[in-house]
């Protein structure tokens, strides 16, 4: 028996350590693609290229590691029973963008007794990783190459010099111009860290700069998880702070502001009517299928979809500029029809204290300092 169990662990940590291994490869692909603007499977990569590509895939599954481990180790200070991470690769080899994973998980098959629990394991990653990429943020801000390092990329904006912003993206097709977001994190690295701002790169460009990259998109994987709905870990927190009732009761108007966000600008009195006659009820039969684990009742859940619907509308009607972020939809549908908007209850309920209720806060402020209301934007 004792065999077997070695056997079995040792067959664990293999596809564990395989996971990552290819994970590591295809996030290297990956950045190498992105720092030369070209596709691998086109032009074939070479020793040089892939070796550029680690600049990106050793911090960016660096914070993603400190990010789990620090779920891991939290589990076990508990006692809790817990699986090393689980890293997700996802690489296309060249036939479209990627950044090589979908991120990794751990799977915790104890159930977590207290709230305290809920609220350790749940906090000690996100917060792990942030230091981290606060840390990759600050060195690629501060190490930014010369302005004139795009033309390595892109060669064809030598002809316009640094002044290539101007003319680049007039002629690209709709749909295929894409750049990144920003959030408040980003801002205050460049207005209070970056020593010469014209070294700051187009947010077009953005995506070429591996840190950067790493950075941010460590960034956005922090957001998502702290968004304090469902058992994502910003769910653990809130729950935690506040108690099962409280937490009831605020999850789901959360959870209908962010589905308003992500809506806005969808629908107007503007569109064409023929439009809205087949496009609206689509729309509000998703939004009632993204609702009715949450609300249960029917006829509810139906008002509830509907009133979405009309605030988006009226909103967008009156105020043409506003725009939310289609992307946020799909999230989303995750959160309703797999995540959950509801936390279960502990077993033990007591408070957490008041230094876990600051610490909460604190989190609170990395999730607003890491959230970016559009973090990718494609025209």
């Amino acid at each position: 028996m004792k065999k077997l169990n070695n056997l079995n662990r040792f067959q664990t940590n293999l596809l564990h350590l395989s996971l990552f291994i290819i994970t590591m490869v295809g996030t290297t692909f990956a950045g190498a693609e992105w720092m030369f603007g070209k596709s691998f499977a086109i032009t074939g990569i070479t020793t040089d290229e892939f070796l550029a590509g680690l600049s990106f895939s050793i911090p960016f599954l660096g914070i993603l590691t400190v990010h789990e481990f620090g779920h891991y180790f939290t589990a076990k200070y508990y006692k809790l029973k817990v699986s090393l991470p689980y890293f997700i690769p996802m690489w296309f080899f060249g036939l479209g963008p990627s950044i090589g994973t979908m991120g990794a998980f751990i799977s915790i098959k104890s159930r977590l007794r207290t709230r305290k629990e809920f609220f350790d394991v749940g906090i000690s990653g996100p917060m792990a990783g942030f230091l981290v990429a606060l840390g990759v943020l600050y060195y690629g801000f501060t190490h930014l190459p010369p302005a004139a390092y795009i033309f390595n990329v892109h060669p064809e904006y030598e002809q316009w010099g640094l002044d290539y912003a101007k003319y680049a993206y007039e002629n690209i097709p709709e749909g295929q111009n894409f750049m990144m977001g920003t959030n408040l994190l980003f801002e205050f690295f460049k207005a209070f860290v970056v020593t010469d701002p014209s070294l700051i790169p187009n947010p077009h460009e953005m995506i070429h700069y591996p840190f950067l990259l790493a950075g941010y998109l460590a960034c956005f994987f922090t957001a998502l998880n702290l968004i304090p709905i469902g058992q994502l870990d910003g769910g653990h927190i809130l729950y935690s702070m506040l108690g099962y009732k409280t937490h009831k009761k605020i999850v789901p108007v959360l959870f209908l502001i962010f589905l308003f966000y992500a809506g806005l600008g969808m629908f107007s009195m503007h569109d064409e009517v023929g439009d809205l006659l087949i496009y609206a009820p689509v729309y509000i039969f998703f939004l009632y299928w993204v609702l009715i684990r949450t609300y249960q009742n029917r006829m509810q859940t139906l008002v509830m979809a509907v009133g979405v619907f009309t605030a988006q509308f009226v909103v967008k009607s009156f105020f043409p500029e506003v725009e939310g972020y289609q992307g946020w939809l799909l999230f989303a549908l995750l959160i309703g029809r797999v995540i959950g908007v509801y936390h279960p209850p502990a077993i033990y309920a007591e408070p957490i204290g008041w230094k876990r209720q600051v610490l909460g806060v604190m989190a609170l402020v990395v999730f607003i300092l890491c959230f970016s209301p559009m973090p990718f934007i494609v025209k």
